[in-house]
């Protein structure tokens, strides 16, 4: 038995005695004798199933994985046969290929080299994803007019992902870079059932906070992950996250997976990054360039202003051409009118004083203390007149009036309630308050009654029948009548007026 033989024959059974002349098997001897195996037996095989995962290498080749429900296989296209498929390989399709199964020894990894691949129809995810965007998509949720400008100039930013891994690393080390600011990570699962509801609580817990509060509301969320196959970015497909993405008042940019992953949030994201590094350089500028920028407009701000100025220069270099060579020959001849025009001020001050002089002297000439006292007196007569006219109605209406407000005053005083004249009284309770009416007075009630020399005390109802009717009035007497008047006779000396 050669060495290939034992390698999968196994060893012999325990109770064979152990051959101590048989030669182990190294691990490459072993991976490629493997190898040899799987190309005998599975030369050639058709297999169908989604591709899951598309990577396109540089070099032209293509990298995917073939899965089913219960299992999955990984599959290489190479470069000269990429351009002779049927169908090209694009995640969620579902596909026949035809190969032949080999292994990796380097990873001790087995996968199929595929030489045709035909479409199969469209795998359960994809379908499941497209029926879920164009229900978003007539909702309106992917409208661009949705879409929230990014902050230039971001204070805070809020970063929801995992906390351990590459993602966040490179996406604190790009912003710590570029643009010095605050960064709040909430932490989160981005695999599994639970990543979108974790996902979609973190854009709810940061939508929630105030600007005032203990913790800073970020100007921008980064919703980012690695990349995957369809079944580890799945969770980023959820419609309801999707529609908490929406709904968010902060800016949110995804960056999901790599270039070529596209996940639902992508489409109803304000930005969409290709990937979580791209996202820290979209999210961000970068200081330097604005402080060179700075640096360049006030170069150019100093440029303009000396070429103003040699402008200006030059200019007033061209006008100077055409004067004299000397500018004292410029000032010479006003300074000469000026000296002429100084010469004479003095004496025509002194002409100008005299002329006002005369012209005050003519018209004092005019003037008398007469011509005041004239309208003075006029006015006095006048005034004179007028007193000797209207002062005795005035004394007579002033008296009339005088006499009037004492009999008012003297009938007041006979009024008074408080000043109780002969023969009345003024009833007041125990309290001091005035009795007006009979009905406010009850059986064997104190008062007093208030003369006007004095007060005594009452008690109502006692020491008499109050049911024997006050007597009757008697009648005043009559005032005796006044003689008859007799009649004037005129004056003998008053003569007829007719």
């Amino acid at each position: 038995m050669d060495s290939d033989d034992y390698a999968f024959e196994g060893a012999a059974p325990e109770a064979a005695p152990v051959r101590d002349n048989n030669p182990p098997l190294s691990i490459s001897e072993l991976s490629f004798a493997l190898k040899r195996t799987l190309e005998d037996r599975f030369g050639h095989v058709r297999i169908r199933g989604e591709i899951s995962k598309v990577t396109r290498h540089s070099s032209g080749h293509c990298y995917l994985t073939l899965k089913d429900d219960k299992a999955a296989i990984d599959g290489v296209i190479w470069k000269g046969v990429v351009r002779t498929l049927g169908a090209q390989p694009e995640t969620g399709l579902e596909v026949i290929v035809t190969g032949k199964i080999t292994s990796y020894p380097a990873r001790s990894s087995y996968q199929i080299v595929i030489e045709s691949m035909e479409p199969a129809g469209a795998g359960a995810l994809l379908a499941q994803l497209e029926r879920i965007k164009a229900r978003l998509r007539e909702e309106g949720l992917f409208e661009p007019s949705r879409k929230k400008p990014l902050p230039a100039f971001p204070a805070t930013i809020g970063v929801i992902t995992s906390p351990t891994g590459a993602v966040i690393r490179d996406i604190l080390h790009r912003i710590s870079d570029r643009w010095p600011c605050r960064v709040i990570v909430w932490p989160v699962i981005v695999q599994g059932d639970a990543a979108a509801k974790q996902v979609s609580n973190a854009i709810r817990g940061f939508d929630a906070m105030t600007p005032d509060g203990p913790i800073p509301r970020p100007d921008l969320l980064i919703v980012a992950r690695g990349g995957g196959s369809v079944e580890d970015l799945w969770g980023f497909n959820d419609e309801q996250l999707a529609r908490t993405v929406a709904d968010a008042t902060i800016p949110i940019i995804s960056a999901v997976g790599h270039e070529t992953d596209t996940t639902l949030i992508d489409f109803v994201s304000d930005r969409r990054a290709p990937t979580p590094t791209g996202a820290a350089e979209i999210a961000t500028p970068v200081l330097a360039e604005l402080q060179w920028g700075l640096s360049d407009l006030e170069t150019r701000l100093r440029r303009s202003g000396a070429r103003l100025l040699d402008d200006r220069r030059t200019r007033l270099m061209a006008v100077a051409r055409g004067l004299p060579s000397r500018p004292e020959d410029l000032l010479a001849l006003p300074q000469q009118r000026l000296d002429l025009a100084s010469s004479r001020l003095g004496s025509a001050l002194h002409r100008n004083a005299s002329v006002h002089e005369q012209r005050l002297t003519r018209v004092s000439a005019r003037l008398s203390p007469a011509i005041l006292h004239r309208p003075i007196e006029r006015r006095s007569d006048r005034l004179s007149a007028l007193d000797t006219r209207f002062r005795p109605a005035v004394e007579r209406r002033l008296q009339r009036d005088g006499e009037r407000l004492a009999a008012l005053s003297r009938a007041l005083n006979n009024l008074d309630p408080s000043r109780p004249k002969p023969g009345f009284a003024r009833v007041e309770d125990a309290s001091g308050q005035w009795i007006t009416s009979a009905h406010k007075l009850s059986e064997g009630q104190q008062v007093a009654l208030v003369f006007g020399d004095g007060s005594r005390p009452a008690v109502i109802g006692e020491g008499g029948n109050t049911d024997t009717p006050p007597p009757a009035p008697q009648a005043a007497p009559k005032p005796a009548s006044r003689p008859a008047p007799k009649p004037k006779t005129p004056p003998a000396d008053q003569g007829s007026l007719f």
